[in-house]
């Protein structure tokens, strides 16, 4: 599957499980890019995906922020393979790190 295919698919499920997806666009001339992320705002998981990043990398932050605030779901839902694999790599990679 293609990183847009993912990101959308991915971005469709973080909605389902009431995560706020938002996108932030280019930086100005002068200012420096912002990078994707996950936040809280007012207790509610925001999932930020800056365009300055590749696809590869908004991908990933969808897949962590899924992995983390949406495993409900996750478990309830049929998820087509490049999305449950992309997801256990994001898990992979969370244990890892700590």
């Amino acid at each position: 599957m293609h990183s847009a295919d993912l990101l959308d698919q991915l971005s469709d499920l973080a909605r389902a499980a009431d995560l706020e997806v938002r996108t932030i666009g280019r930086a100005g001339p002068g200012e420096r890019e912002t990078q994707s992320g996950t936040c809280r705002v007012n207790g509610a998981v925001w999932v930020m995906l800056s365009e300055a990043d590749s696809l590869d990398d908004r991908v990933n932050v969808l897949a962590a922020a899924l992995a983390s605030h949406a495993a409900d779901l996750l478990e309830s839902r049929y998820l087509p393979p490049a999305i449950r694999e992309r997801l256990a790599a994001s898990r992979r990679a969370a244990s890892d790190s700590d």
